[in-house]
């Protein structure tokens, strides 16, 4: 999804956004963060582990429901906005999505939806108090639009929104929506899970910073019935999915009826901007279309993982080039030099345990200089620091450092840590074939054979990542080996000779 300038990291919002279809990424671990003496992140209860019932919110629709999409787009043209080549239609990929109606050039500009239907943090509230309050007290843009978001939809038809939010789905395909149960049952070997219950945590810790700081002081603009946990996961359930940012218009982050029905391809690059020219939001087409085929954009360079985490599928095994899977690392606390490569780690702000993207093309050079660090003896102290500052991606410039002499223990490092995670997708992947699915509720069931499913292919998709990593680091630790048996022949035969 899109990155929040005070509430998420910058890699969390790509250049658009999508739901199921939006965009988002990591997500930082607190959301209030511009005034640190007004707002301090409540620490909440970790993701409930109780199987609940998932709530759903009294408004919005079905995700393949097309009478509202049809009111929507009814709405936008009366409003201003242009006629379209496009017109939403049921789909095989997103249930519902954007479809050509006439031939679509590549080069294309589409959409040309005004900044008057786009909201962002500076809308029009329909109750202008709350907005006041919410602005008096220095509210990020994220929360901010959270909470407008379900400030209108109380209103049913007396919002302006009314059709756009009637289009919405009212249980957003979103981890948010995953009990603390299936989180541990169904991601136990992705890394995935973690942040899962991070992203999770962080959206109770910012509700209850909102009840506390602002509702429970305004109950007759923010009531407990409509302003409640279970209204925050759907609405930030909606901005995970679909708020984008908006590079022409200063990275301002909105949500963009109509674009937000266009499903992601991960062999599409095009995404959503502000176009001065037609002071309209557009994407620019990168391919051609014919009459019946889905429009697609893209959601952003995101690996299978994150696409789960934001927007709640998982593409098909082997499409998606920016996949990758987390490994996960540390330093022994029997390391003799522990204590010095901890303050090494701490100085550039590492710590002992980290974790480290490794793609199907190899790993990263942080990567690398994280397990030199690892392996490195008590004689190479002074090298430290270095390995340290090589492995933080926080540097401007990444170094790319070699110690020859502690390779083969370095890659054999890397081989240990994938080949664990390998045989934890190997574990989990044999059992999801026993796993027990029996309820008594036919719609749980058909929730819990969906949720597998998910579980299922993103395990595939990662365990496939490593295999390939793992299949690199043993030719590179045989080349090496072999030449040093090599060398080591050579040797004893010139050593023969001199006898």
């Amino acid at each position: 999804m899109p990155e929040a300038s005070t509430i998420f990291q910058s890699t969390l919002l790509p250049p658009f956004s999508q739901s199921r279809r939006a965009l988002s990424s990591p997500i930082c671990h607190t959301f209030f963060r511009r005034n640190p003496t007004s707002f301090t992140t409540i620490r909440c209860s970790s993701v409930s582990t109780e199987a609940a019932k998932i709530q759903t919110v009294p408004w919005g629709c079905d995700t393949d429901s097309l009478d509202n999409a049809s009111a929507l787009q009814k709405w936008l043209s009366d409003s201003g906005m242009p006629p379209q080549k496009m017109a939403i239609q049921r789909v095989d990929i997103g249930e519902r999505g954007l479809v050509a109606l006439k031939n679509i050039r590549k080069g294309e500009k589409l959409l040309f939806v005004p900044p008057s239907l786009v909201i962002t943090a500076d809308s029009e509230w329909s109750v202008p108090d709350a907005g006041q309050v919410l602005k008096r007290y220095g509210v990020p843009d994220w929360p901010l639009i959270a909470t407008y978001l379900i400030s209108e939809a109380s209103l049913i038809k007396s919002s302006r929104w009314s059709n756009y939010i009637s289009a919405l789905p009212t249980q957003p395909y979103s981890l948010l929506y995953w009990t603390r149960s299936e989180l541990d049952r169904y991601l136990e070997a992705s890394q995935i899970r973690e942040r899962a219950i991070e992203r999770v945590n962080d959206v109770i810790g910012t509700y209850n910073d909102l009840r506390l700081k602002i509702f429970s002081k305004h109950p007759e603009l923010f009531p407990e019935q409509i302003f409640n946990i279970e209204t925050f996961k759907w609405s930030f359930g909606i901005l995970f999915s679909r708020l984008v940012r908006l590079p022409s218009m200063d990275g301002r982050v909105a949500l963009v009826p109509w674009a937000d029905m266009l499903n992601h391809s991960c062999e599409v690059e095009t995404f959503l901007d502000y176009d001065k020219s037609s002071q309209g939001i557009v994407f620019t087409t990168d391919r051609t279309y014919q009459p019946g085929e889905q429009v697609f954009i893209s959601y952003g360079k995101k690996s299978n993982g994150e696409l789960l985490l934001s927007y709640g599928f998982v593409p098909r095994e082997g499409t998606n080039p920016s996949d990758s899977v987390e490994v996960s690392v540390s330093i022994k606390k029997s390391d003799k030099c522990y204590k010095e490569k901890m303050e090494a780690l701490k100085k550039h702000g590492l710590s002992t345990s980290e974790r480290f993207p490794v793609q199907i093309t190899g790993w990263p050079l942080e990567l690398m200089a994280y397990a030199y660090l690892a392996v490195s003896p008590p004689s190479m102290n002074r090298q430290f620091e270095e390995m340290a500052a090589a492995a933080s991606n926080r540097t401007s410039s990444k170094k790319d450092i070699r110690y020859p002499e502690i390779e083969e223990d370095a890659l054999q490092y890397i081989l240990d840590s994938c080949e664990s995670g390998i045989s934890k997708y190997s574990k989990f992947l044999q059992a999801s074939g026993e796993m027990d699915l029996d309820v008594t509720n036919p719609k749980q069931l058909n929730r819990r054979v969906f949720l597998k499913q998910l579980a299922v292919d993103l395990c595939t998709s990662e365990r496939r990542i490593l295999f390939r990593a793992q299949y690199i680091l043993r030719r590179r630790l045989r080349d090496i080996r072999s030449g040093e048996l090599r060398a080591l022949k050579i040797f004893d035969g010139l050593r023969n000779l001199f006898k």
